[in-house]
């Protein structure tokens, strides 16, 4: 796994966003990461650091004031960040990679059942011959009903509820049905936005472990991005803290979550605020992304923060961006 070439190369990926009286909002900074086929990393940190954003301006959903830097390169050389919409919609989105959106429902058309989104997912994913065949043998049809079943089945979508409308839908089943969407194209990397968002426990096993599968079979590769660091824990090679839209550490998960821990303040608070652990929160806001101090922007949070902290901004180095790691 170590010799193949990447599933994703991420160099520097900054996004900003043009506001009103020429100010910039600075949502990601200076990403970096590389992820291997097969393998799974996981994306976290507290609402409003930037995570949706990267994952945005990987699949070219960005809205118009924003402005990338960087790049984000595919195995066979295709620059994420440099690609047309053409390119994005025809040949990335679904085929190469797919998505589970952080919220599905403004993903779903809302006049359409969940087996009709399901069943036309297969017909344009499917095998170019198998996709043809659908459109007039019945025998066809029924192979992609039953493809859309097995794809409901594999996110742990009730086929009682195929027949339903999205705004019929719990906020839970709109996330397992935007995950069975994601899973049909067997897209060799897999972007998951907060895929156990309004699961409960056992479902969230249920998802993490599925997702975990096709990943593992034919050297698939998964971003997630998720607040639940037990999910991450769970299925999660290695882990990517980001904070105030940068990362601010990359470790193996085992080190990660178990020993040595983690090396970055931030990093060491979350976990400490897991109920399993001391359960004490870290102290205080994220910074607002328009007006970032100028050195670590975690800074005025931190315990061990000193006037070098406070004005000159660490670099990742080693894995940790932090002055006194």
């Amino acid at each position: 796994m170590t010799d193949a070439a990447p599933a994703l190369d991420v160099r520097g990926l900054s996004v900003r966003f043009r506001m009103p009286g020429g100010r910039y909002v600075a949502a990601v900074s200076d990403a970096s990461f590389r992820l291997a086929p097969g393998s799974c990393l996981a994306l976290v940190g507290e609402s409003g650091c930037g995570k949706s954003v990267l994952a945005s301006a990987l699949l070219g959903l960005l809205p118009g004031n924003a402005d990338t830097a960087g790049s984000a390169v595919l195995p066979d050389g295709l620059d994420l960040l440099g690609a047309g919409e053409a390119v994005l919609a025809r040949t990335v989105r679904g085929r190469r990679i797919g998505l589970v959106p952080q919220s599905p429902a403004a993903h779903l058309t809302p006049v359409r059942t969940i087996r009709s989104h399901l069943e036309e997912a297969v017909r344009e994913l499917a095998h170019p011959s198998a996709s043809a065949a659908a459109r007039g043998r019945r025998a066809a049809r029924e192979a992609v009903r039953a493809a859309a079943e097995r794809a409901a089945e594999r996110a742990a979508f009730p086929a009682s509820h195929l027949d339903r409308y999205p705004h019929e839908l719990s906020g839970g089943l709109a996330q397992r049905a935007a995950t069975a969407l994601a899973l049909i194209g067997d897209a060799p990397l897999l972007l998951a936005d907060e895929p156990t968002t309004g699961l409960d426990r056992e479902l969230v096993h249920r998802t993490v472990d599925e997702l975990s599968a096709h990943t593992r079979d034919a050297g698939r590769a998964l971003l997630m991005i998720t607040h639940d660091l037990a999910a991450a824990h769970r299925i999660a090679d290695t882990v990517a803290v980001m904070y105030a839209g940068r990362i601010v550490e990359t470790s193996p998960a085992d080190a990660f979550f178990g020993r040595p821990g983690p090396r970055h303040p931030y990093a060491r608070g979350l976990l400490d605020a897991l109920p399993e652990r001391a359960f004490v929160p870290i102290p205080g806001a994220p910074p607002e992304l328009g007006a970032l101090p100028p050195g670590c922007a975690f800074a005025a949070r931190c315990p061990d923060a000193d006037a070098r902290c406070r004005t000159e901004l660490p670099a990742l180095a080693s894995g940790v961006a932090c002055h006194h790691a």
